[in-house]
């Protein structure tokens, strides 16, 4: 049970907060010693001198850690109203009304939650909030936690190291396949959903799991920094597929570490789709180390007025015939800028390898910017290697074509951009993939946020 007081931390970090963090959680030494590692890396490290611009991130203006109480939750009634008008525009999933709508509908998310876990115990399957993971299962927690994304990896990786909170803890035994997709405001801990939020996936030898990230429709927070990290680990013969379909407030710089470590004919897929932020700077990677391993990113990102969407993929071939594929759709309007940034790297052991990236950038109107960094380190000669780019305006003749069978101009505008998205749209779950085209369309027309 949540401890019945409130602990809010002053602004800003330093070690005492860091410490008070762990010593609230009660954690074991171990998770303390490598809070404050990574708190002193955080301090050493630069900040990023390439990608969107983050001088606006004022790291003593934030505050890293609120320890929640019960009825601590956004409330239905506390979201700004069109907010609210933008939920009822797309029809968000039911689940999720229930989870948004706060303290009155929190019974009976918990009595879903509860069939869904108990089904999911049946099979041994772990499935909890990463602090309840800590507290469980602390072997597994201490045998895989910092081994894939380390604390030393970048400034934002370092920093949610230090001061993590929440997330999701997902164990899947050998051989065990999911059928349900796990969503991640079935959790009880919902209320915890913080800003630094950690999440761990093992999916051991022949198994199968499909995690999804909420919330679709807008998160309305005060927030000014998201920094996430997300760590797989999908063994031999595993299939791991990790939905992200989050469209934030736009005052949020939205910064996040993510990869999976992919062994011997192991499978993992990104599907990620980045609306809303200022900033989101993010690339899903895959370190494919055993023989046969495959990675794929699909990935949309949407810039409207104000935003820099900064996202892409890694795919690292370290073990012979691995495969990679990504396919990034990126979409600019009313000013706003997306980049596709990606790194594909076959090293000298990678032999009878392939890679597939193509990457489309869409631009919706004259103020509006893309930019494509793609780098290619191929250090074997024995690979297959395909890349392709294109960016287009909306068709003209497209445009008066639709127009002359009596569709408006902005539908017609909608049509073409959900077609133009349609390879990615196709492999999120149908709820999802309607709210995205609906969530794009209010977009295009300013209604969002």
């Amino acid at each position: 049970m949540p401890e019945s007081h409130v602990y809010k931390s002053k602004k800003g970090i330093n070690k005492k907060v860091v410490e008070k963090i762990s010593s609230i959680k009660n954690e074991p030494d171990w998770m303390k010693e490598f809070r404050l590692k990574a708190y002193l890396e955080f301090k050493k490290k630069p900040m990023p001198d390439w990608g969107a611009d983050l001088s606006a991130i004022d790291f003593d203006d934030i505050f890293y850690y609120i320890k929640p109480t019960e009825n601590q939750k956004n409330s239905w009634d506390d979201l700004p109203k069109e907010i609210k008008e933008t939920y009822d525009k797309i029809g968000v999933p039911e689940a999720e009304k229930k989870f948004l709508a706060g303290v009155s509908a929190q019974y009976e998310s918990e009595v879903v939650y509860e069939s869904i876990q108990k089904a999911l115990t049946r099979q041994g399957v772990i499935f909890c909030d990463m602090d309840t993971g800590l507290r469980k299962y602390p072997e597994i927690v201490k045998k895989y936690f910092g081994t894939i994304i380390s604390l030393y990896d970048n400034k934002f990786a370092s920093l949610n190291s230090a001061v993590w909170s929440g997330g999701s803890f997902v164990y899947v035994p050998k051989g065990v396949k999911v059928t349900l997709p796990l969503q991640a405001y079935f959790r009880i801990n919902a209320k915890n959903f913080g800003q630094f939020e950690r999440t761990l996936i093992i999916a051991e030898e022949g198994s199968f799991v499909h995690y999804i990230e909420g919330c679709t429709a807008p998160i309305y927070t005060t927030s000014s920094l998201h920094a996430a990290v997300v760590e797989i680990v999908v063994q031999k013969g595993a299939r791991v597929r990790y939905t992200t379909v989050q469209n934030w407030s736009k005052n949020v710089y939205n910064l996040v570490t993510k990869r999976a470590r992919v062994y011997e004919k192991g499978v993992m897929e990104w599907v990620d789709c980045n609306l809303g932020s200022a900033v989101t700077m993010k690339y899903p990677s895959c370190y494919l180390v055993g023989e046969g391993a495959r990675g794929e990113v699909l990935s949309i990102a949407y810039a409207g007025s104000d935003q820099h969407q900064d996202a892409g993929a890694k795919m690292i071939h370290i073990a012979p015939n691995t495969s990679s594929r990504i396919i990034s759709k990126s979409i600019s309007g009313q000013g706003g800028r997306t980049s596709y940034r990606g790194l594909v790297q076959v090293n000298p052991t990678a032999k009878n390898s392939s890679v597939y990236v193509t990457c489309d950038a869409l631009i919706l109107d004259e103020e509006s910017r893309s930019d494509t960094y793609p780098t290619m380190r191929v250090k074997n000669q024995e690979v297959d290697i395909q890349h392709e780019a294109t960016v287009e305006k909306l068709g003209e003749e497209k445009l008066f074509y639709l127009a002359s069978r009596g569709i408006k101009k902005s539908d017609a505008e909608g049509l073409l951009v959900n077609g133009f998205i349609d390879p990615v749209t196709k492999e999120i779950p149908l709820e999802y993939s309607i709210e995205l085209n609906r969530l794009i369309n209010l977009e295009m027309i300013g209604s969002v946020g």
